[in-house]
């Protein structure tokens, strides 16, 4: 009879825990910067002419239509992939970009602080290592991550490049928009090497690009 006892008050007490434990949420998977089906298609511009790459900076897409900061994370956990798709530019466009942006094509994804002040400016607290890009050419190609980055709620994922990438889609309104890390004097100097890679680097995000898009995607687990 005793055993018996012992083993109901056993019983009784695991399910008296069970009962005041709190409901934990499930992580859940998703992916930052995809837009719904309605929007117009990303496809990038390579072959075509004009064939525009994006080249030696870091960015993030700030709009596409009525969706804004869609490249911020929405909440707290962990980017364990990116994703890109390519353009596929011609030979003489490959030739052309290697010569003129650092060489072979190539980029990697950075996590991005929004910092209060000055205005626009963004503290790089990860990123990955920069993936060579020509054998994907034509293709949308995505990246498991070896390290996976820890990100915050609102922190941005953007797209650092430190030659070229023919990950850019044109043709849209003045409604789409994106960013870059070039010096505010240096919008337009596509050649100069501007991106962000010093770990804790805080950089003003000035220069804004409108009627493109950068064509990436992240993954993200989000912390239960």
């Amino acid at each position: 009879m005793p055993l018996m006892k012992r083993t109901a008050c056993a019983i009784f007490a695991g399910c008296t825990l069970s009962l005041v434990l709190p409901a934990v949420a499930p992580a859940t998977l998703s992916e930052v910067g995809v837009l719904p089906a309605t929007t117009p298609p990303t496809v990038p511009s390579c072959p075509t002419s004009p064939c525009l790459a994006v080249s030696r900076t870091t960015g993030f897409q700030v709009k596409v239509g009525t969706s804004h900061n869609f490249l911020a994370v929405p909440r707290s956990g962990t980017i364990v992939a990116w994703t890109i798709t390519l353009g596929k530019p011609s030979s003489s466009q490959i030739k052309f970009f290697n010569t003129n942006e650092g060489g072979a094509a190539q980029a990697g994804i950075a996590i991005l602080r929004p910092v209060t002040k000055p205005n626009l400016t963004y503290k790089l607290v990860a990123q990955s290592p920069p993936v060579m890009l020509q054998t994907y050419f034509g293709q949308t190609a995505q990246f498991p991550l070896e390290t996976t980055l820890p990100v915050r709620k609102h922190d941005v994922v953007a797209l650092s490049v430190p030659t070229w990438a023919p990950a850019l889609a044109l043709g849209f309104d003045h409604g789409t928009s994106w960013r870059a890390s070039r010096p505010r004097k240096q919008c337009t100097s596509t050649s100069a090497l501007s991106t962000q890679t010093a770990l804790g680097s805080a950089v003003q995000y000035y220069c804004l690009y409108q009627t493109a898009r950068l064509t990436y995607s992240a993954t993200l687990i989000s912390t239960p």
